[in-house]
C-alpha cells in the first residue's frame, strides 16, 4: 500500500475532485501523506483556465516528477501534449474519469504509465470523499456545461453538460450535513444550466436542498448570464430562504455587447444587469460576484470603455479580473492579438477601480449586527461568512464551524472587521 500526497488548483470543482480522489485512495487501502516529500506517489489535480495558471501547473508538475506522479483535472485533458512533453513518464487522469483513480494509481506504483483521459458514466455524487475543510461539503451538481465560449479551455476538458439527479444531490446533502458540515457548496462548470437534460432546473434543485431539516448554509456556485432568463424568476424567489447565502457569482465578462458576441457568451449586457437589479429590488443587501476579461482580441477602447461603466453602474462587491491570454485549442487564440501592453494598461484600470468600488461597498456595512457562521482557517485568523457570504474576521479565538452574534466594526477591501456582541 502507498503513501499518496493530493494537492489541488483551480476552482471549486476542482477541489471537490481532489476530495473524492482521496476518498477512493483510503478505500482502496492506501494513506494519504501530508507532504510530498513524505509520499510515494504525488498526485496534482491541475485547472487550465488562463495562461498564468497553466505556467504554474507547469512548474509544479516538474517539481513533484521525480518521485511517481498523475497529473489529473483539466490540463492533461485539454493540453495533453504539453504536459508530455514536461514528463512523459506521469500518468494521466481526466476531471471525467475519476472512477479510474484506483487502477491509475495501482498502474504507476508498478511503474506503468496509465493514460485515463475518456469520460466515464459515473456520477461524482455519493463517491467517498476526505474533506479538505470539515465544516465545508462541496457537492458537484453536474460536469460541462452548454456553452461554446471562444476563449474558453474549460469546455474541452469538461464536455457537455451532465446534470446529477437531484435525489442523489440530496442524499449526498445530508451525509455531509451528518458528518458535521455546517456549510454546503452547490458547484458546477456552470450552474445556471444545471438540470436542462434533466428536465429540472437550479430553483428547483435550491428549493429541495433548502427543505432538509437541519441548520446550514447553501452557498449557490458561478453561473453564466446565458441561461438567466429561462430561470430567473424562480432564482430570485430560491434565495428568499434563509439557509441560502444572498450572493450570486455571475460573470458578465465584458461590458460590451459586441465583445460577447465575439466571446459566443450567449448573453448580452442587458441579461446581466437585469439579474442584478432583480436581486438589489428583492433584498436589501445581496453580494454580486462578477468576472471580467480585459484585452479579448476584438475590444476596442471604446469596448473597454463600456465595461468601465458597467462596473461603475452595477458596483459589483467582488470582481475575479483577468489579462486575456489565448488558450490551445480555443477560437479566440487564432485571432491578432492586442499588445501586451495595452491589455496591461487597461488591466490597471479595471483594479484600481474595482478594489476602490469593493472597498466603499464594505464600508457601508460597519455598524451591522448579525450572525456570522466561521467556515474557514486562513494564515489572518478564522473566517466567517454572514447572511450576504461577506468575509468578517474577529480578533476573538473561535473554531470553524460555531455561529456567534458580531458587529462589524471597521472593513477592508476584501473583508468585514467585527467583534463578538455582548
Amino acid at each position: 500500500m502507498a503513501r499518496i500526497f493530493v494537492e489541488a488548483y483551480g476552482c471549486s470543482a476542482s477541489f471537490a475532485d481532489s476530495e473524492m480522489i482521496s476518498g477512493l485512495i483510503l478505500n482502496g487501502g492506501h494513506t494519504i501523506a501530508n507532504n510530498s516529500a513524505d509520499s510515494d506517489l504525488n498526485i496534482v489535480v491541475t485547472c487550465s483556465v488562463k495562461d498564468s495558471t497553466a505556467n504554474k501547473m507547469i512548474h509544479r508538475i516538474k517539481s513533484l516528477k521525480s518521485k511517481p506522479l498523475i497529473v489529473a483535472g483539466c490540463l492533461p485533458k485539454a493540453e495533453q501534449k504539453t504536459v508530455e512533453r514536461i514528463t512523459g513518464r506521469a500518468s494521466l487522469l481526466g476531471p471525467n474519469s475519476i472512477g479510474k483513480t484506483l487502477q491509475v494509481i495501482d498502474s504507476t506504483i508498478r511503474g506503468t504509465r496509465l493514460v485515463e483521459l475518456d469520460d466515464s458514466d459515473l456520477s461524482k455524487v455519493g463517491l467517498p470523499k476526505v474533506r479538505l475543510n470539515p465544516v465545508i461539503g462541496i457537492i458537484e451538481i453536474a460536469s460541462g456545461c452548454l456553452s461554446e465560449c471562444t476563449f474558453c479551455q474549460t469546455k474541452l476538458s469538461k464536455g457537455d453538460l451532465t446534470s446529477y439527479r437531484i435525489g442523489d444531490i440530496v442524499r449526498q446533502v445530508e451525509t455531509e450535513i451528518k458528518e458535521g458540515c455546517k456549510e454546503i457548496w452547490l458547484t458546477s462548470t456552470d450552474n445556471g444550466c444545471y438540470g436542462f437534460d434533466l428536465k429540472t432546473d437550479l430553483p428547483t434543485l435550491i428549493n429541495t436542498v433548502s427543505e432538509i431539516p437541519h441548520n446550514f448554509r447553501i452557498r449557490v456556485g458561478m453561473m453564466n448570464p446565458m441561461y438567466m432568463p429561462r430561470i430567473k424568476e424562480n432564482l430570485v424567489k430560491s434565495f428568499d430562504n434563509d439557509k441560502v447565502y444572498k450572493f450570486l457569482h455571475i460573470p458578465v465578462q465584458s461590458g460590451s455587447n459586441k465583445v460577447l458576441h465575439d466571446m459566443k457568451r450567449g448573453h448580452t449586457v442587458d441579461t446581466f444587469r437585469e439579474i442584478v437589479n432583480k436581486v438589489k429590488e428583492r433584498f436589501s443587501n445581496f453580494t454580486i460576484s462578477t468576472d471580467i476579461i480585459v484585452g479579448f482580441p476584438s475590444e476596442t477602447k471604446e469596448d473597454f470603455e463600456k465595461t468601465v461603466g458597467l462596473i461603475e453602474e452595477i458596483r459589483p462587491d467582488i470582481v475575479n479580473l483577468s489579462k486575456y491570454s489565448a488558450r490551445p485549442g480555443t477560437e479566440a487564440a487564432k485571432w491578432d492579438q492586442i499588445s501586451a501592453h495595452e491589455v496591461k494598461k487597461r488591466s490597471k484600470i479595471i483594479f484600481d477601480l474595482i478594489n476602490k468600488i469593493s472597498f466603499e461597498n464594505n464600508q457601508e456595512w460597519i455598524g451591522w449586527r448579525g450572525k456570522v457562521l466561521f467556515d474557514e482557517e486562513t494564515n489572518e485568523g478564522v473566517k466567517g461568512r454572514n447572511y450576504a457570504y461577506k468575509s468578517v474576521f474577529v480578533k476573538e479565538r473561535v473554531t470553524i464551524g460555531q455561529t456567534h452574534t458580531i458587529e462589524i466594526t471597521d472593513a477592508t477591501t476584501h473583508s468585514l472587521i467585527g467583534k463578538i456582541a455582548s
